[in-house]
């Protein structure tokens, strides 16, 4: 089977393409990514295309096999889960038993221009106007573990329980708020700043004392045969445009 597959490949596979650099991408950089790899390919002429899922799923997949070049997660912990079971590396860093810090998120409070609650502020969280609170699965993504985190500091956690709408992703907890299937979100400020969500609502920024700090970290995928244009890849998100470029979209720079 694995035989025909590759016969397969090849047959349609024009003799001298390139192969695409294949990032495996949190969630939280769906808004963010593909303007930048489209940009990454003009300037290097390398052809890079990204999956989108939680960051825990995309672990699972790569431990599973799944052909991924490079790993760009949410957080530290599931990159360091991969090279901790030499399933990925940082190699090329100044540390490199611990993934590359790219970028490091914000979470919001979002809710639409046109609900019938008071403005998002944290007495909105307290008050029983709220009765579904959309958060990412905070097992499988970094978003929800912060959302976890941050209601469990204000001691709101167990009172808003029953109220919890757990999503996927992040992306699917926005989409949850923004399609009324919640009263409002707890996302990522990556989200909060599509034109779909910033024209439809307003939001305010969780203070970031109240939950961890959201670092996303990378790591290239150890079968890789792309390590080049992974490093190449790694390089471009941590230049100083593309940084800035990052922060307009929601995504503190690594320095």
């Amino acid at each position: 089977m694995l035989v025909a597959c590759a016969l397969f490949f090849l047959a349609v596979t024009p003799i001298g393409a390139q192969i695409p650099l294949r990032v495996a991408a949190a969630a939280d950089l769906e808004p963010v990514l593909p303007p930048i790899l489209e940009q990454f390919r003009q300037a290097t002429g390398i052809q890079a295309e990204a999956t989108f899922k939680s960051s825990a799923a995309l672990t699972t997949q790569i431990e599973n096999g799944a052909p991924f070049d490079l790993f760009l997660a949410a957080d530290m912990s599931f990159p360091k889960r991969l090279m901790d079971e030499g399933l990925a590396d940082a190699a090329g860093s100044a540390d490199s038993t611990t993934p590359i810090l790219y970028a490091r998120g914000t979470l919001v409070l979002w809710e639409r221009k046109d609900t019938h609650l008071p403005p998002p502020s944290l007495d909105l969280l307290r008050g029983p106007e709220l009765k579904r609170l959309a958060i990412a699965n905070p097992e499988r993504a970094p978003y929800g573990r912060a959302a976890v985190a941050a209601l469990t500091s204000l001691k709101l956690y167990d009172s808003l329980k029953p109220s919890i709408v757990t999503a996927e992703n992040i992306a699917q907890a926005a989409q949850f708020a923004y399609s009324g299937n919640a009263d409002a979100g707890l996302i990522s400020l990556t989200s909060a700043l599509t034109p779909q969500m910033a024209s439809s609502g307003t939001y305010i920024v969780v203070p970031r004392d109240l939950y961890p700090p959201i670092e996303q970290g990378a790591a290239i995928v150890s079968k890789t045969a792309q390590r080049a244009n992974a490093h190449k890849l790694l390089d471009y998100l941590l230049s100083a445009p593309v940084q800035a470029q990052l922060a307009k979209s929601g995504l503190m720079p690594a320095k």
